[in-house]
């Protein structure tokens, strides 16, 4: 990227959306060219505009920050990513990290350290808060050390089932069984996945790549 770098911010809180095109207004290499309140809207003006970068919150109404970086990959933009939010667990930070993001800051993060990150990711770079780091640290080390799940044939079906939103119930009758051999086949689902209940299931699924 050369010359003025166009700059697109997203965020749903207006007071931190002001700060955002302040850090960009301050630095004569960014020209700002697009806000959002919303991920539907930060996608909307990222295809209409064209950013050679975009400051997103990962947290947003409809669709979040993450959801916004997929549809500009899928889009094919050039465009380079940095996401400057609150506190992230570390398994949210590997998320972002793996799906292309070229920064996290969090929202601590100065003015100055914010058109910084921007200029770097430009370059090439990628810039990590120090607490992004030990948090990615530590969702490596528990991807290492963690053994991989490995469900039945039918606790497979039926966690698909769950992500679908289909109760017990519906389960049994979509796979021809009884509701308490549907109840068993739940209760070792939880098991292997360590967890007490369907949400926390389809959550859990989800982490480890076992629901596309």
């Amino acid at each position: 990227m050369s010359g003025t770098l166009r700059v697109l911010v997203a965020d749903d809180h207006p007071l931190f959306l002001f700060a955002l095109t302040h850090s960009v207004g301050a630095r004569p290499e960014l020209e700002l060219i697009g806000q959002a309140r919303t991920g539907r809207e930060a996608i909307a003006v990222a295809l209409e505009t064209q950013p050679d970068l975009a400051v997103l919150d990962v947290e947003m109404p409809d669709l979040d920050g993450l959801d916004v970086l997929h549809a500009i990959n899928r889009e094919g933009l050039d465009c380079r990513v940095l996401f400057v939010s609150g506190s992230l667990d570390p398994a949210t930070s590997y998320r972002l990290i793996e799906a292309g993001a070229a920064g996290v800051l969090e929202k601590d993060a100065t003015p100055e350290q914010i058109g910084d990150a921007l200029i770097r990711i430009a370059q090439g770079e990628t810039v990590l808060a120090p607490s992004v780091q030990a948090a990615l640290m530590r969702e490596v080390r528990d991807r290492r050390e963690r053994t991989p799940t490995v469900l039945s044939p039918r606790e497979a079906e039926v966690l698909k089932f769950l992500a679908d939103g289909l109760s017990a119930p519906q389960i049994a009758a979509e796979l021809h069984l009884s509701p308490s051999t549907i109840k068993t086949h739940l209760q070792r689902l939880y098991e292997r996945l360590e967890v007490s209940d369907r949400a926390a299931a389809v959550a859990e699924g989800m982490r480890r790549g076992l629901i596309e």
